[in-house]
């Protein structure tokens, strides 16, 4: 496996934890929290796609699936389409409550989005420097391992929060 099948491979987890996390999920149960400050299972779904579909568009240059494919407007978020959970209030946590499939539907799109972009990445790509604030340099394997790294804590926590549901 080369360095693009170790990624793909990476996201593919994601993917299919976010699938096996909100199997079966109720609305409720999506929309649930552990204490009054604590993060929704629907939250952190809608959060680690987003900050993958940014931060991959970003460094490929393009549009996020989340405006190009109309997901910003199925959501009907009350904050503005640019923003991805970072820095979010308790109150905009409890806003973002979509039903499993529009999740769902929004991570495959981000994940499709994602090998596709993968799948054109030379070795030698993963050595450009796409973020010049940070010392050092953030490159193109940074980057992409942090997505990575966040996407499978937030997916993790989701399917912590679920485990805690069912057993109460």
């Amino acid at each position: 496996m080369d360095h693009r099948g170790v990624l793909i491979d990476g996201f593919e987890r994601v993917k299919e934890t976010v699938h096996a996390t909100l199997d079966g999920l109720s609305d409720e149960a999506m929309t649930a929290r552990l204490d009054p400050e604590a993060n929704t299972i629907a939250w952190l779904i809608w959060h680690l796609a987003r900050v993958q579909d940014d931060h991959v568009a970003g460094v490929a240059g393009s549009e996020q699936v989340y405006t190009s494919a109309g997901f910003a407007s199925r959501f009907g978020l009350p904050f503005d389409d640019g923003d991805i959970g970072y820095g979010q209030s308790s109150d905009d946590v409890a806003a973002v409550t979509p039903p499993a499939a529009l999740l769902l539907e929004y991570v495959d799109a981000v994940h499709d989005r994602t090998a596709q972009y993968l799948g054109g990445v030379s070795a030698e790509d993963l050595d450009r420097v796409v973020d010049e604030n940070w010392d050092p340099p953030v490159t193109l394997a940074v980057r992409l391992v942090s997505v990575l790294s966040d996407d499978l804590q937030h997916v993790g926590q989701a399917a912590y929060v679920r485990g805690v549901l069912e057993r109460r």
